[in-house]
């Protein structure tokens, strides 16, 4: 290489960016200058985040469509940070290094692939997109830009709870899982209040069907994301019911569902459900195998034993015995020492450190795309009744 050569490329790995194919080298002391797009109750629970991060992220614009919204969001941002209402013009500001997206569903695909064209690193909130074919398109355009980073908001992939589950799971901890047990339940309509009749269903846009993925996009999918994970697969078949059961007030998504997965390959039964009629559960996630379980809450998880294993591991009655291993009273033995952080911590670290490093995240294009490949079929088994089946173009 001629010297001009080497102090061109010196002088461009310094700026940050390397000409042609080569990797953003960001510094890891790096501050991330990133825009909110959509500053509702999601996107604010973000900023409230990123606002505690200020050695890695810096928001210096956020982008609603409604001025409560802005405003609302002021406290989360500096004082320099800019309110926008047209997310376009966050992307003309090359002070922008990311954006974050927490829109309502049906916005996130065409916002996401503008962002991805403007040059963005980029984290969009689960569900990645509404529909198959647009989390088909828009793998297929991410993979282009391979040097940008894309994660997509599914926090337990970065949970420390969640990562020893998995290890359990692929370890044969547990043996031979048959079923899994999940909720997340609730009791009230899940409706927001409005200032004008006008602004219902931008409001509201989580009860009709043109803007949302009801409850199995906004909560289920979680859980579902976390067994395509855990396990290294997706579901065959899928199954589903449900209907507006409890609340008519006009909504058109269904407030009672439930969804069963059948995972083939695995061996597995998947049993997914949400309401808004009850809330005694709550968020219910129980892994089932045939040396023991896990019950999972979203910062907590205890292991249950079954007989052979308690056997195996010294455990005399269940609560006391000859071994080093701390045993609840109802048998159970503890996951981890201590709750964990909200996961959003953790996402928003791997998201900084990917950008730093080039590193792509867990939580990518691919394992978002395949999460709302099975979102939708969970929700067109739902509405239609028809059992769907995963077809082998999805996992291209």
């Amino acid at each position: 290489m001629h010297r001009r050569s080497f102090v061109k490329s010196s002088a461009a790995l310094a700026s940050g960016l390397l000409v042609g194919d080569a990797l953003y080298a960001f510094s890891a002391d790096r501050v991330i200058n990133i825009a909110m797009i959509g500053c509702g109750d999601r996107g604010k629970g973000v900023l409230s985040v990123i606002k505690s991060m200020p050695a890695k992220f810096k928001a210096v614009a956020y982008c609603d469509v409604l001025d409560f919204r802005l405003k609302e969001a002021e406290k989360y941002v500096p004082a320099d940070a800019r309110p926008i209402k047209d997310y376009k013009q966050v992307f003309d500001n090359k002070n922008i290094d990311a954006v974050f997206i927490a829109t309502h569903l049906s916005e996130h695909f065409k916002i996401a692939k503008d962002a991805v064209l403007a040059g963005k690193h980029v984290y969009v909130e689960k569900t990645m997109t509404y529909n198959i074919a647009q989390a088909l398109e828009l793998k297929k355009l991410v993979q282009k830009y391979p040097k940008q980073i894309f994660q997509v908001g599914y926090q337990y992939r970065y949970s420390p709870l969640y990562f020893k589950v998995k290890d359990m799971i692929q370890s044969g901890y547990l043996g031979k899982v048959s079923q899994i047990d999940c909720r997340w339940d609730r009791n009230g309509t899940w409706r927001r209040s409005v200032p004008s009749a006008d602004l219902e269903r931008k409001i509201n846009w989580r009860m009709y069907k043109e803007y949302s993925g009801g409850l199995a996009a906004e909560l289920l999918s979680h859980q579902i994301d976390f067994i395509n994970w855990a396990f290294e697969t997706q579901p065959d078949e899928i199954m589903g019911s449900g209907g507006i059961d409890i609340f008519k007030d006009g909504r058109e998504t269904y407030d009672n569902i439930q969804a069963t997965l059948r995972y083939q390959e695995k061996g597995m039964i998947g049993n997914f459900g949400a309401t808004c009629g009850n809330a005694h559960d709550g968020y219910l996630f129980k892994i089932k195998g045939t040396k023991g379980s896990v019950s999972l809450l979203t910062n907590t998880g205890v292991f249950y034993p079954e007989e052979v294993t308690r056997k195996e591991l010294g455990i005399v009655d269940g609560v006391t015995g000859a071994t080093k291993i701390v045993i609840n009273k109802d048998g159970g033995i503890p996951i981890l020492d201590k709750p964990t952080m909200d996961g959003t911590n953790y996402a928003l670290d791997q998201f900084h450190q990917s950008i730093t490093s080039g590193a792509q995240p867990v939580s990518n294009i691919n394992t978002g795309t395949q999460a709302s490949i099975c979102v939708a079929m969970c929700n067109e088994a739902i509405y239609s009744g028809n059992k769907q089946v995963w077809k082998k173009e999805y996992s291209l």
